[in-house]
């Protein structure tokens, strides 16, 4: 392997590096930035806050919705609005029916028949 300086007096038409030795440093190049995105897409994913989950449980009727100076919450785990209301007293917060509900039915039976009219 040789260096050759391009010149006036050699046509300047020659090889400025060795032979090999560009590609490898393409190659080295080539896989430094591969390796650079993929730790930038790393650490964007990891900075990322995760997602809220469902504000709601469908497992309980009551929510306290709270209210405070940063912002408030909702919190579904009360099993009656009785029990809600006693979490709330003397607090910023209120209680509410939860309307994600997923115990909630249509009532049925003989007694809750729809009786139809006569029109």
């Amino acid at each position: 392997m040789r260096l050759e300086v391009a010149s006036p007096s050699n046509g300047g038409c020659r090889s400025l590096v060795r032979t090999g030795v560009l590609a490898s440093s393409i190659q080295t190049e080539v896989l430094m930035r591969i390796l650079a995105i993929g730790i930038l897409m790393i650490a964007t994913v990891l900075a990322t806050a995760p997602g809220q989950a469902q504000t709601y449980d469908p497992a309980y009727p009551a929510c306290l919705q709270a209210y405070g100076m940063e912002g408030g919450y909702i919190d579904c785990s009360y099993a009656s609005l009785a029990q809600c209301a006693q979490s709330a007293s003397g607090r910023a917060a209120e209680c509410i029916v939860n309307p994600y509900f997923a115990g909630a039915r249509a009532p049925s039976g003989p007694r809750y028949q729809r009786q139809r009219g006569a029109y």
